[in-house]
């Protein structure tokens, strides 16, 4: 899981997508990738089961997994004085 999201593009992703659905036509916009390399990233972060899809016509629009938080937040090496 967290080698997932250690590629800054994805994380740069699952950030934008904590403010809610987006269509993948604002995270071209907001993110300086190819449509090629922005849609390879989309796919690992579904096939990782963080993100979902949803199709709009041409575009597909873009969320978080239900708990893909919670899940990310178990995976966190952290001591439990940390947390």
């Amino acid at each position: 899981m967290l080698s997932v999201v250690a590629e800054p593009n994805r994380l740069a992703i699952l950030d934008a997508l904590t403010e809610g659905t987006i269509c993948v036509c604002r995270l071209q916009e907001r993110l300086p990738l190819a449509a090629n390399l922005l849609s390879y990233h989309l796919k690992v972060l579904r096939d990782a089961g963080l993100i979902t899809g949803t199709r709009r016509g041409k575009w597909i629009d873009y969320s978080l997994a239900e708990g893909a938080m919670d899940r990310l937040h178990a995976a966190l090496p952290l001591d439990g004085a940390a947390r």
